[in-house]
């Protein structure tokens, strides 16, 4: 919360957060309930804008809960909010033994979970049957007096027409020129490109680089990272990874010109949002560098 608060104050315009039931790995150690921290955010804070990035409508939670959920971020914020979604990990879904269906049935699933959501967000008592989720005569009382803006996770073309067809933005974590490509070409002209960063800070390189290691769980790509269950299994999955490997992914150290080359990465690839993650432990030195050497240079 504090992180958020020195943010606001140093003018970013939005913070995200994800929404994890585990960690990736057990050295990320804390995995807090994402809506109790947006709460704590949007109570204290008043200009900056929040977004999950990314929640999974589909097993741990059903489409209620999150639209209900949603709807009250948006009226504690005074609709600073958006609702990122996404087809989710094993990592945090399997929790509920559920089990884990395939990405083309999770796609299924995240459409009828995105169009049930807006149902209920326009008001009155709905019911919405499909094939893998189903709403009996629902309404919610709490309501924002203007509409949720939906973002959702984007890389294949399933997703990626999804994103379009039904959210008002899409979201990426690779500076991948096709993704925005793809995402204008399924009918997202004009809607909301949003691109995280990952970015290691730390006035010692040696020691921003091992700091990077935290990102290791995302070297083997989406495929892995969508179907491992647990921290342990990264862990071992991840178990050969070098500095080398991972610091070609995270920019690491104190030179600006690094971390500027990689955030002008997304800003080419044609993301206009673009969020930056510190993956240091040195969170004010991190604020110091961002406005003494990233902002003059990003302008």
């Amino acid at each position: 919360m504090s992180q958020a608060q020195r943010a606001e104050e140093l003018g970013f315009d939005f913070a995200v957060i994800s929404d994890h039931f585990h960690p990736w790995l057990d050295s990320h150690s804390d995995s807090p309930f994402a809506w109790s921290v947006l709460g704590a955010v949007a109570a204290t804070t008043s200009r900056m804008k929040l977004t999950t990035l990314v929640t999974c409508p589909i097993l741990r939670y059903h489409p209620t809960i999150i639209a209900q959920a949603a709807a009250t971020i948006a009226v504690m914020s005074d609709n600073r909010f958006t609702l990122g979604l996404g087809a989710g990990e094993r990592l945090n879904e399997h929790v509920v033994g559920r089990g884990w269906p395939a990405a083309d049935i999770r796609h299924e699933m995240l459409t009828e979970a995105v169009e049930a959501i807006q149902q209920l967000w326009s008001g009155g008592f709905d019911s919405y049957r499909g094939k893998h989720v189903t709403v009996e005569d629902a309404r919610l009382y709490t309501l924002p007096d203007q509409p949720i803006p939906i973002a959702i996770a984007g890389s294949g073309d399933q997703s990626l027409e999804l994103a379009a067809r039904l959210g008002d933005g899409m979201v990426a974590v690779e500076p991948e020129p096709e993704f925005v490509e793809r995402f204008r070409k399924h009918g997202g002209q004009g809607k909301r490109t949003i691109g995280q960063v990952a970015l290691s800070y730390d006035a010692d390189e040696a020691k921003a680089r091992q700091y990077a290691m935290r990102f290791k769980f995302g070297v083997h790509g989406w495929k892995v990272m969508a179907e491992l269950p647990n921290p342990v299994n990264f862990e071992a999955a991840t178990s050969t990874v070098r500095e080398s490997d991972i610091t070609e992914a995270v920019a690491c150290g104190p030179d600006p010109e690094v971390h500027v080359e990689a955030i002008r990465d997304y800003a080419e690839a044609g993301f206009d949002e673009i969020c930056v993650v510190q993956v240091g432990d040195d969170y004010d030195g991190f604020f110091r560098f961002w406005t003494d050497e990233l902002v003059p240079r990003l302008r």
